[in-house]
């Protein structure tokens, strides 16, 4: 459905997309996850049509997608994307701005489609507000109700969750994904929150100075990262010589284990002392000091400082 082949972009002298080539399929979400100007947001845009590219092609369904030298007003009109900026129209309301793109002939359902809008983002209340009046969060959502008006045959999304309530976002994003795998949208969402990535993507794509370094399934790229880099996306990551780990292990082979799959127990090869102890509410995260440097592992209760502990993985 839609292809992008082998391309490249730069603002400058310096490229930004770097032969970059995949594959998305009718209804399938696409995660595209990588550290700060890593390219994610570029990428969303020259899909978009924002920009021309300085080689390679991208297609939608053998139609190329052109940037604005081939186009007066840029944007594919069978794509929506919704940039960390929202695009809202500040003086007039919420319902005025979802109904943007709907159609004034028929007003009924124009109407209940914007109803039924503001009811997935959970701002109805707020539907004769003007959107200036809102706070960032609300602006969010209400730019996400926006977007899915006309039912896109694809959506890009950049960083959609990042200023919604830490309270609301877990609901929000189950309501979103279920809605468009429901109407077969294709969705590419670029992010740096593991959340979207492990639980509602079906392909993520790990990109680092504008290139991807891999392309799998979230639980590949979880279970089996190829790197310390890919593993830190999701958070805190050890690195490990295996011989701290078992007895015929290579002190030169470096093990990348996150804090959850190691365990206290009474004797073990890794002896660590206890830093510090924080709380992350049903565990504990304990900063450890060991003889190759500093890691981290998860417990059920705090530990003494300057304790010695043993661990297994």
């Amino acid at each position: 459905m839609l292809e992008i082949r082998d391309i490249s972009f730069s603002y400058t002298d310096h490229p930004v997309i770097k032969d970059v080539s995949f594959n998305v399929d009718k209804g399938q979400h696409i995660t595209i996850i990588g550290e700060s100007g890593c390219g994610k947001s570029t990428l969303l845009k020259l899909i978009y049509g924002l920009y021309d590219l300085d080689a390679g092609n991208i297609f939608f369904d053998d139609n190329q997608i052109l940037g604005p030298k081939y186009n007066l007003i840029p944007g594919a009109d069978f794509i929506k994307y919704l940039a960390q900026d929202f695009g809202l129209m500040p003086f007039t309301t919420v319902a005025e701005n979802v109904g943007s793109f709907l159609s004034n002939v028929y007003s009924d359902k124009k109407q209940e489609r914007v109803s039924e809008l503001l009811d997935m983002v959970e701002m109805t209340e707020f539907a004769n507000v003007k959107t200036r009046y809102l706070s960032g969060g609300q602006q969010q959502r209400v730019a996400l109700a926006k977007v899915l008006a006309l039912e896109p045959k694809v959506l890009l999304l950049d960083e959609p969750f990042s200023q919604v309530d830490a309270f609301r976002t877990n609901n929000l994003r189950r309501k979103i994904f279920q809605y468009l795998k429901d109407n077969e949208i294709t969705c590419i969402v670029a992010t740096h929150d593991a959340s979207d990535v492990l639980s509602f993507s079906d392909q993520t794509i790990v990109m680092r100075h504008g290139e991807i370094i891999a392309h799998k399934t979230p639980h590949e790229v979880y279970n089996y990262p190829q790197n310390k880099y890919v593993a830190s996306l999701f958070g805190d990551i050890n690195e490990i010589p295996e011989n701290f780990l078992k007895s015929s292990g290579d002190k030169n082979k470096l093990v990348l284990i996150y804090p959850h799959q190691l365990k206290v127990t009474t004797q073990s090869l890794l002896a660590v002392t206890v830093r510090k102890s924080y709380f992350k509410g049903n565990h504990y995260l304990i900063e450890a000091q060991s003889e190759f440097g500093i890691l981290y592992f998860e417990h059920g209760t705090s530990l003494q400082k300057n304790m010695l502990t043993y661990l297994i993985h």
